[in-house]
């Protein structure tokens, strides 16, 4: 959880509500995600280590397929949303980006969808915005 998260909730509702496409992203993170620090002993949080696409902060467990803390604020209401795009899914590689995984090739599908629609424009809304929001 990041502390305060939640008093963005209203905005974000709001400002969905301005959009006709709405399209959600959701890390999705395997337990033992190779981007946790908890599965590289000896590591701590927020170091850094070499993986085959580069470097890769390690952090604490989050997100975790099926647990509360993969889920949605229960304050989120966009029920116009059209997809939700799950990321960081993927084992052995992290994903910031909505639309690559952290090795900047691999495809969330995100790009596709709204390529498909002709959205070449986009609005984006996060928390995460050192990372997440930045990347995407």
């Amino acid at each position: 959880a990041v502390t305060g998260g939640d008093e963005i909730i209203p905005l974000v509702n709001a400002l969905g509500l301005r959009f006709e496409t709405v399209v959600l992203t959701q890390d999705w993170h395997p337990a033992g995600h190779s981007s946790f620090a908890s599965h590289h002993p000896g590591r701590k949080h927020f170091e850094s280590v070499a993986m085959a696409y580069g470097e890769q902060v390690l952090w604490p467990d989050h997100c975790v397929q099926g647990t509360r803390g993969a889920e949605f604020h229960p304050g989120l209401d966009l029920p116009h949303a059209q997809a939700i795009i799950r990321k960081g899914y993927r084992s052995g590689i992290d994903s910031y980006s909505g639309f690559f995984e952290a090795d900047r090739v691999t495809p969330t599908g995100l790009g596709g969808y709204l390529k498909e629609r002709g959205i070449s424009r986009v609005a984006i809304v996060g928390l995460a915005t050192d990372f997440c929001v930045n990347w995407t």
